[in-house]
C-alpha cells in the first residue's frame, strides 16, 4: 500500500513499544520515512537498517529539542514520559501533528489550556488511554446497539510474563494511586485501594482490579453518558499463560443497559492480543496515524485542534479491523 511520503519521528522508536509502531508503519506504508529518536541512538541501528527509508538520531529530553536537527516532519509519535511537555509544545508551535500516550487524566491539562491559547494547525491526539485507546474503540462500536447504557466496566490485565519496556516498568508501581471514577453520575478522584473490584475472568475466576485514571473513563462516559464507569488494573496470568503460549495481554469490556430491541443485558468483551501488551499499544497508535493521514480507509481531520482516538478513527468496524492484526475478541451476554 503505498501513499504520499510522510517523514515520522517517533521518540522513544526502538524500545518495545516503538519498535512495534515503527514495523507496524513500514508493513503497510514502504515510503513512509521513520526517524528512530533516542538517547541511545546505536540501540535502534538494525532495526533502522530492517525496516528501510529508516534512520535513527540522537534525543535527550533532559538536554532540550530542537527540532531543526530531525529535518522536516509531518508527525511526532511520543513514546516515552515527556513531564516537561517540550514535545508536543514545539508540535503545537511548529503546526507538527502529535500522538501522545503517557498522561493520566490528572496529567492533560496544560497541553488541553494551550490549546486553547493558540490555534492548532495540525491534529494533537491525546491517547493516553489504555493501550492507546482499543477500549474505547471498541466500546464506541459496541455501544451503537444500545439505546441506554447503565454501566460500563473496563479492564486491562497485565502478566508480568509479558515483556515490557523500561517505560511501561517503571510505571506499572504507580498505577495504583488515585483514580478517575463517575459513580451514579458523580466525578470523583478516588483512593484506588479502597475502590477495588472483583473482576471475573474469562475462565470464571476471579482477580482483585483497582481503578486507575485513564482517558477511557472521560472518553467513554463523553459518547455514553453512562452514569458508572471505571477502568480498572489487575495483574495475573494471561489468557495466552493459561493456554501454555507466550502471555497475551487481556482487555475486559462489560456494558450493561437497554439494546436498541428493548432487552435489558449485559454484553462481556474480551480483547486479547497473543503478541503482548506493547503490540497492542502500538496497534492503537498506528490505527492514530492511519486516521491524522487519511491512509487506509480512514479520512484525514480537515482542520488542526486537540483529537482523542475515538475522534479521528472511524469505529464503525473496528472490531474487524483488530482482528486483522491477530488479536481476538469474544462476546458473551448474561
Amino acid at each position: 500500500m503505498e501513499l504520499h511520503k510522510k517523514r515520522i519521528l517517533i521518540v522513544g522508536g526502538y524500545g518495545l513499544v516503538g519498535t512495534n509502531i515503527a514495523r507496524l508503519i513500514r508493513k503497510d506504508y514502504k515510503s513512509t520515512e521513520l526517524i528512530l529518536a533516542g538517547r541511545n541512538p546505536q540501540h535502534g541501528e538494525v532495526l533502522a537498517r530492517e525496516l528501510t527509508h529508516a534512520e535513527t538520531a540522537y534525543l535527550n529530553l533532559e538536554e532540550g529539542f530542537e527540532l531543526g536537527l530531525y529535518g522536516a516532519v509531518d508527525l511526532i509519535i511520543i513514546a516515552l514520559e515527556d513531564h516537561k511537555n517540550v514535545l508536543r509544545e514545539a508540535a503545537i508551535s511548529n503546526g507538527i501533528a502529535c500522538i501522545t500516550i503517557t498522561e493520566l487524566a490528572e496529567e492533560i491539562s496544560p497541553t488541553v489550556f494551550l490549546s486553547l491559547h493558540q490555534t492548532l494547525s495540525a491534529p494533537v491526539v491525546l491517547a493516553a488511554h489504555w493501550q492507546a485507546g482499543i477500549i474505547t474503540l471498541v466500546t464506541k462500536q459496541l455501544a451503537a446497539r444500545f439505546s441506554q447504557i447503565t454501566s460500563v466496566e473496563t479492564a486491562g490485565l497485565y502478566d508480568d510474563q509479558d515483556p515490557v519496556g523500561p517505560l511501561v516498568a517503571s510505571q506499572v508501581d504507580s498505577f495504583v494511586g488515585r483514580a478517575l471514577l463517575r459513580q451514579n453520575g458523580n466525578w470523583q478522584f478516588a483512593d484506588a485501594k479502597e475502590e477495588a473490584r472483583t473482576i471475573r475472568l474469562h475462565d470464571n475466576t476471579s482477580i482483585t482490579g483497582y481503578p486507575m485514571s485513564t482517558l477511557d473513563v472521560p472518553s467513554i462516559a463523553a459518547f455514553t453518558g453512562a452514569p458508572n464507569i471505571r477502568f480498572d488494573f489487575i495483574t495475573g496470568k494471561s489468557l495466552g499463560s493459561k493456554n501454555g503460549l507466550a502471555a497475551s495481554h487481556d482487555l475486559y469490556i462489560d456494558i450493561e443497559g437497554v439494546l436498541l430491541s428493548g432487552e435489558t443485558t449485559k454484553l462481556r468483551t474480551l480483547i486479547s492480543d497473543p503478541k503482548g501488551v506493547s503490540h497492542l499499544t502500538a496497534v492503537g497508535v498506528f490505527l492514530i496515524v492511519e486516521g491524522i493521514f487519511g491512509f487506509g480507509d480512514q479520512s484525514a481531520p480537515q482542520q488542526g485542534g486537540l483529537y482523542l482516538p475515538e475522534t479521528i478513527v472511524s469505529t464503525d468496524h473496528i472490531i474487524s479491523r483488530l482482528e486483522e492484526f491477530g488479536i481476538n475478541i469474544t462476546e458473551e451476554n448474561s
